[in-house]
């Protein structure tokens, strides 16, 4: 799974499943033992657990780079790769 960006000990990855449908656009974001996955639109949590500070800086940062996370979406669906996102400092 490409890693788009690490901040703050959070990693934020994405699927690459060139060819697969999913019902909506998302990411997963890691943080130590914790992991969830986030829409892209609405940034959203839809599964898994992040602590509430580690929630907040993974929807802020997806919300600055909703454009950019949408792209990597299309890229990898289509069998490109992905490009790294900016980290959130």
């Amino acid at each position: 799974m490409p890693e788009l960006s690490r901040f703050f000990g959070i990693i934020i990855r994405m699927f690459s499943e060139a060819g697969m449908s999913h019902h909506v656009a998302h990411f997963h974001a890691y943080f130590q033992e914790e992991s969830a996955v986030f829409s892209i639109c609405p940034v959203d949590l839809i599964a898994g657990k992040l602590s509430q500070k580690q929630r907040r800086l993974v929807e802020a940062w997806a919300e600055l780079h909703q454009e950019e996370l949408i792209a990597d979406w299309q890229r990898l669906h289509s069998g490109r790769a992905a490009v790294p996102i900016e980290p959130l400092k």
